[in-house]
């Protein structure tokens, strides 16, 4: 395991073996040439010629991906590290709340509206924790494949409109701060699944949207695809970010002075999730305005009346899905 480091040596290094095996190369070349151009026996050298040119760009092969293989393992270490630091910040700060809590309500009398605020601010914390379990508990079962039995239609626009209302009522935000717009549509898939898909993307537009908080979520049916845009109005996202932050463990910024909880696993779970269900996910700057929208497109059909009111139905009679909803970029 690579410590907690710079770059900048393995880097050198890894330069400074790769030019010195260049001028090996060029140097052998050139000596076999010559002594090709004064011998005889041009078969001897034309095959020394070979089997050292080979040698030597197969160890150049070797010494490149040596030097890639060592800079993606400091960097997924680099990741880890800011994965414990994070977990250890969300883990130590509820706890910590709860315990000033308890020894308060403890070790002074405290009118029955000040219990009913710290009890409140208890439940948040013991919610938060829960929140995070799920969220570690999510990403290790990324590994087991659905079965055919768990696979069923749902209807995604009914489903969009629970998550965003759950999520906002979470977040203890007004009703014109979200808008949702959508088509009835018909995906197949696991319930928990897209749970986390769109739970986690919507937690995340609340989560980094500024203070005047404005969130739109979009849905529609395009040919044999269903495509969801969720955008909120924060900062964005750099365009050199885009891609890496649906790796494992990454945050944007340094761990310990972020404003923001997470863990750096919630857009790996919809990456993985949304690639397992043929799909794909992008981020684009927002049309009008600041902002991120995340965009992710399912197969998926458009829905009659019928399938709709069946589909409403089964989901009415369904317990709501616990998902994670604990997310970062």
């Amino acid at each position: 395991m690579f410590e907690r480091r710079s770059l900048k040596w393995p880097i050198t290094l890894g330069v400074m073996m790769i030019v010195l095996l260049v001028l090996i190369l060029v140097g052998w070349v050139l000596l076999t040439l010559f002594g090709l151009g004064t011998a005889q026996n041009w078969g001897f050298y034309l095959t020394l010629l070979a089997v050292g040119t080979t040698s030597l760009v197969l160890v150049l092969v070797g010494v490149v991906m040596y030097l890639t293989l060592s800079v993606k393992a400091i960097n997924l270490n680099r990741r880890q590290s800011n994965f414990m630091d994070s977990v250890t910040h969300e883990l130590k700060s509820p706890i910590a709340s709860l315990k000033l809590c308890l020894q308060t309500l403890n070790r002074h009398s405290v009118s029955a509206e000040e219990q009913a605020s710290f009890f409140r601010f208890m439940l948040d914390d013991v919610e938060r924790l829960d929140h995070l379990i799920n969220h570690l508990l999510d990403a290790a079962r990324l590994d087991r494949k659905p079965t055919d039995a768990e696979v069923e239609e749902i209807e995604l626009s009914e489903f969009l409109h629970q998550c965003t209302e759950e999520v906002r009522l979470r977040y203890r935000s007004s009703e014109e701060a979200v808008t949702v717009h959508t088509e009835p549509s018909i995906v197949s898939a696991r319930r928990v699944d897209i749970a986390m898909i769109f739970r986690n993307v919507i937690d995340n537009a609340f989560k980094y949207s500024d203070e005047s908080r404005q969130v739109e979520v979009v849905s529609q049916v395009k040919d044999d695809r269903v495509i969801t845009e969720i955008k909120d109005n924060g900062r964005g996202i750099p365009h050199r970010w885009r891609r890496k932050i649906f790796a494992r463990f990454v945050r944007l910024g340094v761990e310990l002075e972020r404003e923001k909880p997470g863990t750096g696993l919630g857009l790996y779970i919809v990456d993985t999730l949304v690639r397992r269900l043929r799909g794909r996910v992008r981020v684009t700057d927002r049309s009008s305005g600041a902002g991120t929208t995340f965009e992710i497109s399912l197969p998926g059909r458009r829905a009659n009346g019928n399938e709709d009111s069946a589909a409403r139905a089964e989901q009415n009679v369904k317990p709501s899905v616990s998902a994670t909803t604990v997310v970062s970029k």
